[in-house]
């Protein structure tokens, strides 16, 4: 009488775990905040640009456009805001990630049993960090030279919130970028191309009324000129709800489109 041995050997693939993904980008997010401390360099512009861009725009246009510099400083502050906080965020975050992938640092990532976007999510919500940073530097040089909130602090801190919504959310376009492109100048040259259109094409700088008609048309369609508008209102008063609203429709779309885009591009990259 023969004995028979069962050789069929059923492979149970390793439960995932509830929530995993949301877990694995935090841990990675960690990652980032402890470069930034092991480095207080790579913060630097979150410390420099809000002060350049405040002096710069204050100084130079203020006479010639308001006539007084601390009536302009009231009327560009919440355009510096949006533009800081996009600024920040699209050049740093695609930089950074452009680097990692040549440094072999996502490959390593690859080899852990983690999902194939936690590595982008916890690097973009590891650069928060940058976006407190330079919102805290931007109101206090704004204060020390003479801005003053006419609204309220809770109103202050929801503008504050609006403007870094919409820079986390178009951070995902240099993420895209930073995935597709290898080199770290082209990379840093399509973000300052894409961004520059976006954050003048506004009313930061001048009231809309004088702009030539073309440039008002594409101010009116422009989603940074809804966050500009929204803070304005939130800090010195005026109408909120309805650019507040398209301002977050755009985050909400620019995320959507740009976030898949670059963890697919990501995908056929590894």
């Amino acid at each position: 009488m023969t004995a028979t041995i069962d050789t069929t050997t059923t492979i149970v693939p390793p439960a995932r775990r509830p929530f995993g993904l949301v877990q694995h980008s935090l841990l990675l997010a960690g990652r980032s905040l402890t470069k930034n401390r092991r480095n207080p360099g790579l913060l630097s512009d979150a410390l420099f640009v809000p002060i350049i861009f405040l002096l710069l725009f204050v100084y130079l246009f203020g006479g010639a456009v308001a006539g007084s510099t601390h009536r302009y400083l009231q009327y560009i502050f919440p355009g510096v805001l949006v533009m800081t906080a996009i600024l920040v965020g699209m050049l740093a975050t695609g930089l950074s990630i452009n680097t990692d992938i040549k440094k072999g640092v996502f490959d390593r990532f690859r080899s852990l049993p983690i999902g194939r976007s936690a590595p982008l999510a916890g690097s973009v919500l590891g650069d928060l960090i940058r976006y407190a940073v330079a919102v805290v530097v931007l109101f206090a040089t704004g204060y020390l030279l003479g801005f003053r909130v006419e609204t309220g602090p809770l109103k202050a801190l929801g503008a504050a919130a609006l403007a870094v919504t919409l820079g986390f959310c178009m951070s995902w376009l240099t993420v895209l970028i930073g995935v597709l492109i290898r080199e770290e100048v082209i990379v840093q040259s399509v973000a300052f191309l894409g961004i520059f259109p976006l954050a003048f094409g506004t009313s930061m700088v001048v009231p809309t009324r004088t702009l030539p008609g073309w440039l008002r048309a594409w101010v009116k369609v422009n989603p940074v000129s809804h966050a500009v508008d929204a803070c304005r209102g939130l800090l010195i008063g005026g109408p909120v709800a309805h650019q507040a609203m398209l301002t977050l429709v755009w985050s909400a779309m620019f995320l959507m489109v740009f976030a898949p885009l670059a963890v697919a591009a990501y995908r056929r990259r590894s």
